[in-house]
């Protein structure tokens, strides 16, 4: 399918594209799922290397070609003046190519941690960027899969992505149930719950020796309000990164890419 020049907005597709919220996108009646917006050639090629389904691209200038030599002949690829395409979206394509693409069907979580060894649950993280950032050093550092709780932001939505360099595309992830439901399901697969958190029973994480756990699971919290009592009682253990200089913790993001390498 050749590169379509666009001068004008009315085409359908382009309504993807159109000033669009992650949430509108997400309910988009238009795909089975949902839509989420893959920013950048590398997110598109993660995305596509994941088997998502893209619906269509938009591409500045000279990177068409590079978007047509990823998603091929048969997903539509529109192109136009840089000020157009800010009209469309709201904002300016500084990364030349961002492709709608049809959200996959959530994989059921005990499916999930049936081959996984090390996972990260994450409760209710609102900040996009903070998810982003946990799912980025999951994916580095190599944690098999991810849970996020039920109030937890979208890992799909358009900051996550970008701040993840596309690995939420690429790590496994999945909606968990209430806690009682989770630690059930956490249970039948073998998993000890290390619960990161400041608590006095808490256990410094130079002395928590995750090598003698085959199966375990991080439990990460909100900045701010941290674990609820719920994942804390959910928890066999709880550990905490020793600081210096009177500092109590860190960043979510930053304790988790601590965490996760602490325990590999």
């Amino acid at each position: 399918m050749p590169v379509t020049l666009i001068t004008e907005l009315s085409h359908p597709l382009l309504r993807d594209y159109s000033h669009q919220t992650d949430v509108a996108l997400k309910k988009a009646r238009s795909a089975e799922h949902g839509i989420y917006i893959a920013e950048s050639a590398l997110v598109l090629e993660r995305a596509l290397r994941s088997g998502h389904t893209p619906r269509s691209v938009l591409a500045l200038g000279g990177t068409a070609e590079e978007a047509a030599a990823l998603v091929g002949d048969d997903v539509p690829i529109f192109s136009g003046d840089g000020e157009l395409l800010a009209e469309l979206t709201g904002y300016v394509l500084h990364r030349g190519v961002i492709a709608a693409m049809n959200r996959p069907a959530l994989p059921d979580p005990g499916a999930l941690l049936a081959g996984a060894r090390r996972i990260v649950i994450v409760e209710n993280v609102a900040d996009p960027t903070n998810l982003g950032a946990i799912f980025r050093s999951a994916g580095a550092i190599g944690a098999d899969a991810v849970l996020v709780t039920p109030s937890c932001t979208d890992p799909f939505y358009r900051r996550a992505i970008r701040v993840s360099m596309g690995t939420v595309l690429q790590v496994p992830w999945t909606r968990a149930g209430d806690w009682p439901s989770t630690r059930a399901l956490l249970d039948a697969h073998g998993f000890h719950v290390a619960a990161l958190a400041l608590t006095p029973d808490a256990v410094s994480l130079r002395d928590f020796d995750g090598s003698q756990h085959e199966r375990l699971a991080l439990v990460l919290g909100a900045e701010g309000s941290g674990l609820t009592e719920a994942a804390l009682a959910a928890s066999d253990t709880v550990v905490q990164i020793p600081m210096k200089h009177g500092i109590d913790s860190l960043n979510v993001a930053a304790a988790s890419a601590v965490a996760m390498w602490a325990l590999g």
